[in-house]
């Protein structure tokens, strides 16, 4: 990215696309001041391990382990999927961005179900997408064995005719409850080592879309030099899964202290950590040609860029330094590049500090600093 357009007006945001987050959040509270509620109802086996708000929930099945829970989408990735008519590729999203958030709590993600709700039946349709769910599952090595097909004409449409559908899944795994990782043990000093994204994964895309396809007008099959495809096939690379490195490197003895699933919000996950320490992320690699793209032709301001996208890292394992070279390398070998982008500090305040961009991030915002 060129950080000496880092002081450009703010020009296209989330919200203006479409996406009120400071809304959202509103409405986060006033749902979970009645889902927090049912946390009480449990207690001994099927009690709930953790505040809710963590990557996954993490309830007690006996004998010290832990099921762990998280529940996502793929979003309005879907989306650029029908306007591509190309379907075998967006279960894999579906299955990262479910496993990837159960990893983050230390467990090994061990299956999921998955519901699909579509406009009408189409076989040709179900079957493409049936293919990513495989490939997704082969990547974490979990299995899916039951799922729910929803016929809702009524409510589900779409950029295709006859095609409009939304994928949903809920991953579970285990974890002995003594082991859950959520970063209580973060001490300032401890390193923060960034996995390589695929690019976009599966969050800004409503940003993504308002940039190249309405302010651009850009045909999403036309080819894009600067990506060196085009910009539906760019927005389409599936969200890397980082299953089986991750699972080596708690398995190896390694002191590690966080693991976050770097989605949306960006680097503010980072803050979901239970210690009281902040991060200064001072070492970041150049982020893909697409963040960069979306950034000059919509004219967005740095602070929405990185509130919004992953910037080219899409997991950080926060670890004892001593352990940072064998994270690195552990990466290395499973074809991810990984790199020491930061450490955390003391600051009861968990601010997050890039001061390359100047940008400083608390609770859901960056601002300049």
């Amino acid at each position: 990215m060129d950080k000496a357009q880092s002081n450009r007006p703010e020009g296209t945001t989330y919200a203006a696309a479409g996406v009120d987050s400071a809304a959202e959040e509103q409405g986060l509270k006033s749902l979970l001041g009645w889902v927090g509620k049912t946390l009480a109802l449990r207690q001994g086996i099927g009690a709930s391990k953790l505040p809710i708000g963590y990557f996954a929930a993490v309830v007690d099945i006996g004998n010290d382990t832990g099921l762990a829970i998280s529940t996502d989408g793929v979003g309005t990735k879907l989306l650029v999927a029908q306007m591509m008519n190309k379907y075998d590729t967006i279960g894999i999203d579906c299955v990262a961005m479910n496993a990837n958030d159960v990893l983050c709590v230390g467990a090994e993600p061990i299956s999921m179900v998955d519901c699909v709700s579509i406009q009408e039946v189409n076989p040709d349709l179900l079957a493409e997408i049936g293919k990513g769910l495989y490939e997704g599952a082969r990547l974490a090595n979990i299995n899916i064995p039951a799922g729910e097909i929803a016929q809702i004409r009524d409510i589900i449409k779409g950029e295709r005719e006859g095609y409009g559908f939304d994928l949903v899944g809920t991953c579970v795994g285990l974890v002995p409850l003594s082991k859950i990782i959520i970063g209580q043990d973060v001490q300032p000093g401890d390193t923060v080592v960034g996995l390589r994204s695929n690019g976009i994964h599966s969050n800004g895309l409503t940003l993504a879309r308002e940039v190249f396809f309405r302010k651009r007008r850009m045909d999403p099959y036309a080819y894009v030099p600067e990506l060196g495809k085009s910009a539906g096939e760019e927005l389409l690379q599936p969200t890397r899964i980082y299953v089986a490195e991750v699972l080596e490197m708690l398995h190896s003895g390694l002191d590690i202290k966080a693991l976050i699933h770097v989605t949306g919000d960006g680097f503010l996950n980072l803050t979901r950590v239970m210690a009281e320490v902040g991060f200064v992320i001072d070492n970041l690699p150049e982020p893909q040609p697409v963040f960069n793209l979306i950034q000059k032709w919509g004219q967005v301001a740095d602070e929405e860029m990185f509130r919004v996208f992953n910037m080219g890292i899409g997991f950080c394992v926060i670890v004892s330094p001593k352990d940072a070279d064998a994270v690195v390398a552990i990466a290395q070998r499973h074809g991810v590049d990984a790199f020491k982008i930061g450490q955390a500090v003391a600051d009861a305040e968990k601010k997050i500090v890039l001061p390359s961009w100047g940008l400083r991030g608390k609770g859901d915002s960056f601002y300049r600093s």
